[in-house]
């Protein structure tokens, strides 16, 4: 089957005139927000994001191809850093060549002068180093506006020094220009840039994702950064020396940066601004949420369960409410380190979208019921360690009274459901958002996509049609794409998105009704699948 796409008249996806709006079992594409599967029967637990534009669409600046900023500079100062990255991606393209010609320099040099095998092994292992350095599919780095380096996110000093002059050229168009987004396409390169003063982060990268896409997720590593320093502690340090290198202070923690970086080529979170949670009877939620309220401190803010970057039971502060991006920070922090698992840990963290101009102080520990179990508390005082040790010793004490352990360690066993359990011929795999919870659900990637390649190529198909939906020029709400080895139906609505991957033998009317059929069963799962209520202290 030849790859095509379409869009699908709305209409095909309408249920019966009569099909009950408030609270149906399949929801019609005019269903507002609140009432779609998924959706918090109270007030929302997050302060999110209604669409993807407003995930992009910073203070500091538009996305790419949004109105103004494209045509905002003159064609000469296009033409020449056009040209600068043309020659870095002829950099990254020819990795081979360059190799090639490494080692034939490597061979006259050898023939000059005598070396020892030692020497040699090491030329060759750094030529290799090299050439997997280049072959990566997407390089992320972070420099300040003086064009000192931060940050690379495979760490080559020897291949970010073979660039460096581009990137400094990059820097000093941004201070002229002025530009918080950029984005150029050099042959098979796309080359995203965004400013977020004092610092410039730079995307090169050969994959399908949208120059939104990419930029969202610089804004991800900006916001990683924040984390560790705070806002205020950044432009301090800059205002007073424009020159610091920011390297010695954020040195040892680059691999939680790593860590990030890896999660979003692998996590739909990321791309749907949303959070997971962990699948399990509502009972069960309900009794960890009370216990989480009840041990209540004065300094306490937030008090998150979660297991592997999903989330079980959120309590937060009336009038407090956490945003998904401050969440996914905190998932990445504890899952990057397997230190916290050796004790209560105590940590300064900055929650950027929260407030980003001071510390917050979160208490880390894994319960010892479960080695997957992991409870944060949140204080904004630093003397209150143990006032917030003594909560989660209550909390542990009242989830055992209430017996929360069994259930707890029955969906622990299994964190992600199997798309066989909603018996839809032809189903594979699907996304599905609530756009008002800020949640989203998903089942395992079972067969065909069992291994990292496939699971991998299903993830970049996604952000292709999320970008070909989310298009700032034109915004389609369905897309039916057709490939030869699966067809996916995208959805996009004012209440929920939706990306449902069926097998390459699916009609399209195999695919629209077998979306109702879902969105009838996420209707009838949705207290196992969603967190439905906004527990408060």
């Amino acid at each position: 089957m030849s790859q095509s796409e379409a869009t699908i008249s709305t209409g095909t996806l309408s249920l019966p005139e009569n099909q009950d709006s408030q609270r149906s079992a399949s929801p019609a594409p005019t269903l507002i927000q609140g009432t779609e599967p998924g959706a918090s029967q109270d007030e929302a637990m997050f302060v999110h994001a209604q669409s993807y534009e407003d995930l992009t669409g910073e203070e500091e600046g538009a996305v790419p191809g949004s109105p103004g900023v494209e045509g905002a500079v003159e064609s000469s100062s296009m033409e020449q850093i056009s040209e600068d990255f043309s020659k870095l991606s002829t950099k990254l393209s020819s990795s081979d060549q360059e190799t090639q010609n490494s080692e034939v320099r490597t061979d006259l040099g050898r023939r000059e002068s005598i070396r020892s095998t030692g020497q040699e092994e090491n030329e060759e292992g750094g030529l290799r180093a090299l050439e997997a350095w280049y072959n990566h599919q997407k390089h992320v780095f972070v420099l300040s506006e003086a064009g000192k380096p931060i940050y690379s996110r495979y760490h080559s000093e020897e291949a970010l020094s073979s660039i460096s002059g581009v990137m400094m050229a990059l820097v000093s168009f941004l201070e002229t220009e002025k530009n918080a987004i950029r984005s150029i396409h050099a042959d098979a390169y796309k080359v995203v840039f965004v400013r977020r003063s004092p610092l410039v982060l730079v995307s090169v990268s050969h994959t399908r994702q949208s120059e939104q896409e990419i930029a969202q997720e610089l804004l991800y590593v900006y916001y990683q950064i924040l984390s560790l320093l705070t806002g205020t502690q950044l432009h301090h340090l800059f205002q007073q020396r424009p020159s610091y290198d920011l390297r010695r202070l954020l040195s040892g923690s680059e691999r939680i940066t790593d860590s990030l970086l890896d999660l979003m080529d692998i996590d739909p979170s990321f791309l749907l601004g949303a959070v997971r949670c962990l699948p399990i009877v509502s009972g069960a939620r309900d009794a960890s949420s009370s216990c989480l309220q009840q041990a209540k401190a004065k300094s306490l803010v937030f008090s998150i369960l979660m297991s592997r970057n999903q989330l079980i039971s959120l309590v937060r502060r009336k009038e407090h409410y956490l945003h998904h991006i401050d969440l996914h920070l905190l998932f990445n922090l504890v899952t990057s380190s397997s230190s916290f698992k050796e004790g209560e840990a105590w940590t300064p963290v900055c929650l950027p979208k929260f407030n980003s101009s001071g510390f917050f102080h979160a208490h880390i520990s894994y319960l010892s019921h479960d080695p997957e179990l992991c409870l944060l508390l949140i204080s904004t005082d630093r003397e209150d360690f143990f006032t917030v040790s003594d909560c989660k010793r209550r909390i542990v004490e009242r989830m055992e009274k209430r017996g929360c352990w069994g259930s707890l360690r029955e969906a622990l066993r299994s964190p992600f459901y199997s798309v066989a359990q909603v018996d839809i011929p032809e189903l594979r795999h699907f996304l599905y958002k609530s756009k008002s919870s800020g949640l989203f659900t998903c089942p395992a990637m079972d067969v065909p996509y069992d291994t990292d390649e496939e699971r991998r190529r299903l993830l970049a198909l996604y952000q292709y049609l999320h970008s070909k939906a989310h298009c700032s020029s034109h915004h389609l709400t369905t897309i039916y794409h057709m490939g030869t080895n699966e067809n996916i139906l995208t959805w996009v609505t004012d209440a929920f998105e939706l990306y449902v991957c069926f097998s390459p033998l699916a009609t399209k009317s195999i695919a629209t009704t077998g979306v109702s059929r879902l969105l009838r069963w996420i209707r009838k799962e949705e207290d196992r699948l969603f967190i439905l209520s906004s527990p408060t202290y």
